[in-house]
């Protein structure tokens, strides 16, 4: 069984963050029926575009919004970013234009592209412990799996007695619990360092993408996320088309094939725990995101032979399947990050982690939609089964088998003296030592070979100015 980490800001944050999802959840719901009150039956229309313009969000402003609030509090940031989603969330059931919703709809989630880099770059620094931060990690997984089933559930028990509009009352309930839970909780601070003050917007924009494009484990991440996004919107877009018109099944069965797909991410989120004290993160989400090829593939030659009484078990199983891999990849992420960034840095990572991952779903959500449309299922499934295939090829290519965090290597620009060099050893090519590496002011570039094995490679500063300014 998952323990829950006894750390009281975390267990007060977690809070805040659930609450919030759940109001986010009734939220959707009552944009779905506001937006057919608004378009009739172009409301698919104005949903589609409502979660582009999220996703657009996402992906542009998360490293914008980091870069320019790098010297707010944490808990400051957090609290202004619940506020301003009240606010909105408040002004929703009172707009009369299609117009209104989408520039409401991009306010909202740019206060969430703030508030989500942010309450993740919080939990490395709430709980030190390995064991801890991977059991919040997956508690946090769930969080968002049971916002899935949960929210629509409440959503239409409050139906029965309230009309849509008011169920935006329970989004900005769950923004304001949230605020006031952040606030009753004392979290730590990391600003920036005196010499990164003067650090440049653009330096401060880019400084997460630069930290995983010269991290190889990071590098990896990218096309994980990928592979991971070409089988959640197989799931998330096609599921209706699967069960109501290849298979013929009624309306009350897309809920349970949706909620297949989330026991699947569930069942990984109480395993992983566990499972990581034993096995290695590479070891763990390569395999999974090689599965999730397989199955498309698999979901690809089922469909092309037609349904039959087989069909609706099958889809189940291959729905809680593709939720299980999904789960293995992404539950581990914000540990890759964490290893792979100083406390300083962990926001920017985030933030970058966020856009970036956003990113796979804004390619993916599209081309599972016209792939459908166009090719029909088992096409559709093909072709992404082959994006997932060939991401988790680029994986396993980019994230080396061997993968310490201490590695040898050499400075070459570093003066006599520098506190760096503290214990490092004089040789002819410069200061050598090992460390826990990742990429910062001082070592902009990846040492290619794993400490004890042959020399260690040199970490120059190029111009004499750090490349990963604050």
């Amino acid at each position: 069984m998952l323990s829950v980490p006894r750390d009281r800001a975390w267990r007060r944050l977690f809070l805040a963050q659930s609450i919030a999802l759940v109001g986010t959840g009734l939220a959707t719901v009552a944009l779905g029926l506001l937006a057919h009150d608004l378009a009739g039956d172009r409301a698919g229309t104005v949903l589609g575009t409502a979660l582009a313009i999220k996703m657009v969000a996402y992906v542009g402003l998360a490293p914008l919004i980091a870069a320019l609030t790098h010297r707010m509090a944490p808990r400051a940031l957090l609290v202004a970013a619940d506020l301003v989603r009240a606010v909105v969330a408040m002004a929703l059931p009172l707009v009369t234009e299609v117009w209104q919703v989408y520039a409401l709809i991009f306010v909202l989630q740019s206060a969430s592209a703030a508030f989500a880099p942010a309450f993740q770059s919080l939990l490395p620094r709430l709980l030190p412990a390995e064991e801890d931060y991977t059991r919040a990690l997956s508690l946090s997984r769930l969080s968002y799996d049971l916002e899935m089933v949960l929210s629509p559930a409440l959503a239409a028990v409050l139906l029965t007695r309230i009309d849509h509009p008011t169920l935006f009352l329970g989004t900005v309930a769950g923004f304001l619990v949230s605020a006031v839970l952040v606030l009753r909780t004392r979290v730590p601070q990391a600003g920036p360092r005196p010499e990164a003050r003067a650090a440049g917007f653009g330096d401060r924009a880019t400084r997460g993408i630069r930290l995983f494009l010269a991290t190889p484990r990071l590098r990896a991440l990218l096309p994980l996320t990928l592979a991971v996004a070409a089988g959640g919107s197989t799931v998330l877009v096609n599921t209706v088309v699967h069960v109501r018109d290849d298979l013929g099944r009624a309306a009350r069965d897309v809920p349970l094939a949706l909620g297949a797909y989330g026991a699947g991410s569930m069942t990984a989120a109480l395993l992983l725990p566990r499972l990581s004290r034993r096995v290695a993160d590479r070891t763990l989400m390569l395999p999974a995101a090689f599965a999730s090829a397989l199955l498309l593939t698999a979901l690809a030659a089922a469909t092309r032979l037609g349904p039959g009484s087989w069909s609706w078990p099958v889809l189940l199983a291959t729905w809680a399947a593709l939720g299980l891999a999904e789960s293995a990849v992404v539950t581990p992420t914000g540990r890759l990050i964490r290893r792979s960034a100083r406390t300083a840095d962990l926001t920017s990572a985030f933030a970058a982690h966020f856009s970036l991952s956003h990113g796979c779903w804004l390619l993916t959500y599209p081309l599972a939609g016209w792939l459908g449309a166009t090719a029909g299922l088992d096409g559709a499934a093909l072709v992404l089964g082959a994006v997932a295939l060939a991401a988790a090829l680029a994986a396993r290519r980019l994230w080396p088998a061997g993968d310490p965090a201490r590695l040898a290597h050499v400075h070459t620009a570093l003066g006599d003296g520098h506190p760096h060099l503290a214990g490092a050893r004089r040789t002819g090519a410069g200061w050598r030592h090992t460390h826990h590496f990742v990429i910062d002011d001082l070592h902009d570039r990846w040492p290619l070979r794993p400490a004890g094995r042959g020399r260690p490679v040199r970490v120059p500063r190029r111009s004499g100015r750090p490349t990963m300014g604050a």
